[in-house]
């Protein structure tokens, strides 16, 4: 019967698939191609296809800057989107997003541990490159605690809404915790912690990618295992358990995979606004489904064209100049939230 239905579904959504993925290879390709130095884009596709370049500054700048950058994109966008649907639909929440469950504010917690507390501990004579990666390790482990914490609350808990209270709690400790620190750090220290909060997607070295991009495959992979329960859970944890959903098993895997999705991203990019609200919504309106077999993939690549979009707009392509990416994505996401809560559309949660 599931093979059946995936084989018609495929049938009439085949095209929305192909138009969505030549999108995103159509940004891919612009992001290679545009920023300071702009690159003639069949030089860039050449490049990337394994071709050497008789240019060689052009060779250096798209295989160790504009392409990791480019695939690193891809990935927070598939995770922030499918993060976002999976927590909306969880807590039947149309503006629910991939981290209210605190794990981004765990992240940020050990963040700012060693950023603003780093000082007193000599760890700023680090290297610039063992600095950031320092960074990385502090910020995952934040989301780890705040993740084996809400997975623990949760195997005690009956509803979802208690647990959206719980998550949403750990966020207001964890962000108090932050302010006391910033309160009694220096003043560089804060300008440091600042823009590490404005997230960023150059960042990541090809060792960091080997490292990154696991962590978000076995995430989006356990989301794809719960298509099934999310559909059940459209219809309320009443129905899903007179169907023979077991809803705390349901709900540790659709935990597990946006504690994966969302931390792994903010450890390694920073906090990055809107986009898991925002691209849940768009695919909803572009495309009437709510069944999770679509959904998801179907997030994923809207969630990966709409960061590489984003990351073109804060290229500023011909200029030197380089904008936050929590700025843009907060820019063009907040008034697509705005329009969606005005107009009241796709707030309902049904098959």
């Amino acid at each position: 019967m599931l093979r059946d239905f995936i084989q018609q579904s495929w049938k009439q959504w085949w095209k929305y698939f192909v138009l969505l993925t030549l999108l995103i290879f159509v940004l891919f390709l612009l992001s290679l191609a545009l920023g300071s130095v702009v690159i003639p884009a069949f030089e860039a596709l050449k490049i990337v296809s394994g071709f050497a370049s008789q240019n060689e500054a052009w060779q250096e700048i798209i295989l160790n800057f504009r392409l990791p950058k480019a695939l690193t994109a891809i990935l927070v966008g598939a995770a922030l989107g499918i993060s976002g649907l999976q927590m909306q639909t969880f807590f039947r929440n149309p503006l629910a997003g991939p981290f209210v469950l605190g794990i981004s504010s765990g992240a940020s917690l050990g963040a700012a541990l060693l950023i603003l507390g780093g000082a007193s501990l000599g760890l700023h004579q680090l290297g610039g490159q063992l600095f950031a990666s320092a960074q990385v390790i502090a910020a995952a482990l934040g989301a780890i605690l705040v993740m084996i914490a809400v997975i623990s609350v949760a195997r005690s808990l009956r509803d979802a809404m208690s647990l959206l209270i719980v998550g949403l709690m750990f966020s207001s400790t964890t962000g108090a915790l932050v302010s006391i620190m910033q309160y009694f750090s220096q003043a560089e220290d804060i300008q440091a912690y600042m823009l590490w909060s404005f997230g960023s997607l150059g960042g990541l070295s090809w060792e960091e990618m080997q490292i990154f991009a696991p962590i978000i495959v076995i995430g989006l992979l356990l989301s794809f295992a719960s298509a099934k329960q999310l559909n059940m859970l459209l219809l309320g944890e009443q129905y899903a358990r007179s169907m023979g959903l077991n809803i705390k098993r349901a709900r540790l895997t659709i935990i597990i995979s946006t504690c994966l999705l969302a931390g792994s991203v903010t450890a390694f990019c920073g906090p990055i606004a809107f986009i898991g609200i925002a691209v849940p919504h768009m695919v909803r309106m572009l495309f009437p489904t709510s069944n999770h077999l679509l959904l998801i993939p179907l997030v994923c690549l809207m969630g990966a064209g709409t960061m590489l979009f984003c990351d073109l707009i804060a290229q500023l392509p011909g200029t030197s100049q380089l904008l936050p990416i929590n700025a843009v994505t907060s820019l063009i996401g907040g008034p697509i939230v705005i329009w969606i809560i005005v107009s009241k559309r796709n707030l309902r949660y049904s098959l």
